[in-house]
């Protein structure tokens, strides 16, 4: 009887190790770093959506001296060229952490950006820090598309 009772928990034992599934694969992430971030993203997502038509945002990043420039056409009906500073810190709850200020005295970002999932592939998630439900999915791209500068500086012109 005893025996019996061994291999039952013997069996029982076994099936719990294999009843587990390790085939998921893990996709390795990059490390939050300016020189990952390096280059020109374009903004693909906000909240789960496509961005409406008409409407873009690109940030091109610059590592060597934490700079970025950001062509948008998504919170006004006029094209813009933003530029400024950016750093990022690390939180020991929350990860990654990139902040950033605009140039000529026009203040901080709007929000802090937890980033996540910086994948090789080139695709990037920023979660607002003091609101999870605000998500942006970024994309690598080539370069800013000459239309939109275009659009741009002629905006700045007027």
């Amino acid at each position: 009887m005893k025996n019996i009772f061994n291999l039952m928990a013997l069996f029982a034992f076994l099936c719990c190790f294999s009843a587990c599934d390790d085939d998921e694969a893990v996709i390795p992430t990059l490390a939050v770093t300016p020189a990952n971030l390096n280059g020109t993203w374009e903004l693909a997502e906000w909240n789960g959506q496509p961005l409406a038509e008409g409407t873009y945002c690109y940030v091109t990043f610059d590592r060597k001296e934490q700079t970025f420039e950001m062509y948008q056409k998504f919170d006004s009906m006029y094209a813009r060229h933003i530029t400024g500073g950016f750093s990022i810190e690390e939180d020991p709850y929350l990860g990654s952490v990139i902040d950033g200020v605009y140039d000529y005295g026009n203040g901080e970002w709007n929000n802090k950006y937890i980033v996540t999932d910086l994948l090789e592939t080139g695709s990037m998630i920023w979660t607002a820090k003091d609101n999870e439900n605000d998500v942006n999915k970024y994309v690598r791209c080539e370069a800013v598309p000459e239309d939109i500068i275009a659009e741009a500086k002629v905006d700045k012109e007027e």
